[in-house]
C-alpha cells in the first residue's frame, strides 16, 4: 500500500457552530483513523521523534503497539514517561518538538504524534476501568507546590517510586493552569480531573486552598516531615503594558479573564461570577494565551473579536492550528499593531454616570519591522501619525506573565533571576538545600509539556538522591 503523504486530518466542529459553544474543538481520531495514522511511522532505528519530546516518550514503540491494534499497550507505553498523555495529545506543540524531528516530514507531512496520544490516552480512559497499582513505600516523603504540568509530572514519577507525595494547590480544584487557564474547547476539565484521579489512585495526597508562603511555608513543610520540596508553582503573576486607562472597567488580565471562564465557570447563565460579556473586544498578544481568551471572548457572545498584535503572522508565536481555528471562527487580526492608550467613558456633568469609568475604545499605531532584536526577530517599530481607535467595550492584556514573588519573599536563601524565576541547577535544585524548582516558577511562561518536562528532571534528582 502507497504511504500517505498527508496525516489524517483531525476531525472537528463546524466552525459556526463552535463559535458559539464550549465543548472541545477537535473531535479526535476514529480508530481506524489512528491505525491508518500509525502505520505512516517508518520505526526509524535512530528514533528522532524521541530527542524531540521533551519526557522522552518511546514514540515509536507506542506507535507500534497501535499498528498492531494493541492499544493498551501503546498506553503502558506512553503512561512510563507521562503522566498527563490525554492533556499532551490536546494542548503540546507537537509540530516544534516530536513531529518536528520526525523523519517522513522530510520529504511529506510528519506522523501525528500528538493525534495518536490522544487517541490512546483517551481509549485507555474509557475503556480501562481498572486502577493503577500503588507501589510498595520507601519511606521517604516529598512536598509539591503547586498542581499544575510540573507538579502532576514530579508527583507521579515519585509515587511510582515508592514516595509518599502531597501537592498543595492555592485554588480550589487541582489542576493549575490546566483548569484555570486552558478553555474547556481546547481541554475539557473531565480530562484533566480524570489525570489528577489516576495520580491519587497511586497514592498522591492533594491539599487545595493551600497557598505555600501563606498558608504554610517552605519551612513549615520540612518541620512536617517532608525530606524534599518541589515548586512547581506556575507564573501567575500577570504583565501589563503600562498604558494610559488600564484601569478602566472592562480592562483584564489574561489570567483574570480566563480564570472567571475556565474555573469560576462563568460562562454558565446560572453563574455569579461577574465578566464582560457581548460588545467588541480587544485581545492585545500573539500567545496561545491571547488565542484562548479571544475565542472565549467570543463564545461568551462577544460581537466582534480583535487581535492586536505588534509584528506579523510570520513572527506570531501561538500554535498554528490554533491560529487557524480562530480565523475559520471569524476573529479580526489586527497585525503590526500596538495599543498606546485605552479610551473611557467621562461625563464630567454628571459624576454618577453609570457609565463613567468604562472602555470604549482601543487607540492603537502601526508597526513596522525593523532591525532583529536580541532574540532574532524583526523588532517592531512604530509609524509615526499613524494612531487610530478600535471601538471595544473589554480589552484583554495577553502578554505574557512571571512568577510570582510570594515564595521567594517567605523562603529565606531561595536566589532568583531578574525577571523573579526560581534560579535551578541542571537537576531543579535550588539554592536552598533539598528545595527543587521547574516550570513556569523557574522558566516565565512556556510551554505545558516543558514544564512536564521540568518535573520529571527534578523527580528523578530527588529519586537519587536518597540512593
Amino acid at each position: 500500500m502507497a504511504l500517505d503523504p498527508k496525516k489524517h486530518a483531525m476531525p472537528v466542529q463546524d466552525p459556526q457552530v463552535r463559535a458559539h459553544n464550549f465543548s472541545e474543538v477537535a473531535l479526535g481520531y476514529t480508530h481506524e483513523m489512528a491505525i491508518d495514522e500509525a502505520k505512516r511511522c517508518l520505526n526509524c532505528k535512530n528514533r528522532p521523534c524521541v530527542q524531540g519530546c521533551p519526557v522522552n516518550i518511546s514514540i515509536p514503540d507506542f506507535i507500534n503497539c497501535l499498528k498492531q491494534d494493541d492499544i493498551e499497550g501503546a498506553y503502558n507505553v506512553i503512561n512510563k514517561s507521562s503522566s498527563l498523555p490525554a492533556v499532551c495529545g490536546r494542548v503540546c506543540p507537537q509540530e516544534t518538538q516530536c513531529e518536528s524531528k520526525c523523519t517522513l516530514g522530510i520529504k511529506f507531512e510528519p506522523v501525528g504524534i500528538g493525534r495518536l496520544e490522544r487517541f490512546v490516552a483517551d481509549w485507555h480512559n474509557a475503556n480501562c476501568k481498572e486502577a493503577p497499582k500503588k507501589v510498595a513505600s520507601n519511606g521517604h516523603r516529598v512536598a509539591i507546590v503547586g498542581s499544575g504540568p510540573s507538579g502532576l509530572t514530579c508527583a507521579g514519577d515519585l509515587a511510582k517510586a515508592g514516595f509518599k507525595v502531597t501537592v498543595y494547590e492555592a485554588l480550589h480544584t487541582e489542576g493549575g493552569v490546566l483548569v484555570y487557564g486552558i478553555p474547556e474547547f481546547r481541554l475539557p476539565k473531565a480530562i484533566v480531573a480524570k489525570e489528577v484521579d489516576t495520580l491519587k489512585q497511586l497514592g498522591v495526597e492533594f491539599v487545595t486552598n493551600a497557598v505555600i508562603g501563606k498558608t504554610l511555608t517552605i519551612d513549615e513543610l520540612f518541620e512536617q516531615g517532608n525530606e524534599a520540596v518541589f515548586v512547581g508553582s506556575g507564573a501567575g503573576l500577570p504583565n501589563f503594558m503600562n498604558i494610559p486607562g488600564e484601569s478602566l472597567k472592562g480592562v483584564y488580565s489574561a489570567n483574570e479573564f480566563l480564570t472567571r471562564s475556565n474555573l469560576m465557570k462563568s460562562f454558565r447563565d446560572k453563574c455569579d461570577t461577574p465578566i464582560m460579556k457581548g460588545g467588541k473586544v480587544v485581545v492585545v498578544g500573539g500567545g496561545n494565551v491571547a488565542m484562548d481568551a479571544a475565542r472565549t471572548a467570543l463564545r461568551l457572545g462577544a460581537e466582534k473579536v480583535y487581535i492586536v498584535y505588534r509584528r506579523s503572522m510570520t513572527e506570531l508565536p501561538a500554535r498554528r492550528e490554533e491560529v487557524e481555528h480562530a480565523e475559520e471562527e471569524g476573529i479580526q487580526f489586527e497585525l503590526l499593531r500596538n495599543p498606546v492608550e485605552i479610551l473611557g467613558y467621562h461625563n464630567p456633568d454628571n459624576p454618577r454616570d453609570e457609565k463613567n469609568g468604562f472602555v470604549t475604545g482601543c487607540k492603537v499605531i502601526k508597526m513596522e519591522l525593523g532591525e532583529p532584536d536580541a532574540k532574532g526577530r524583526r523588532r517592531p517599530v512604530p509609524v509615526e501619525g499613524s494612531e487610530y481607535v478600535l471601538d471595544c467595550d473589554t480589552v484583554v492584556i495577553a502578554i505574557g506573565t512571571s512568577p510570582n514573588p510570594l515564595i521567594k519573599s517567605t523562603t529565606k536563601g531561595l536566589e532568583v533571576n531578574a525577571h523573579g524565576g526560581i534560579i535551578v541547577n541542571e537537576d531543579g535544585l535550588t539554592s536552598r538545600a533539598n528545595v527543587y524548582a521547574g516550570g513556569d516558577a523557574v522558566t516565565g511562561a512556556a510551554t505545558v509539556i516543558s514544564a512536564m518536562g521540568a518535573g520529571k528532571v527534578a523527580a528523578k534528582a530527588i529519586i537519587d538522591s536518597f540512593k
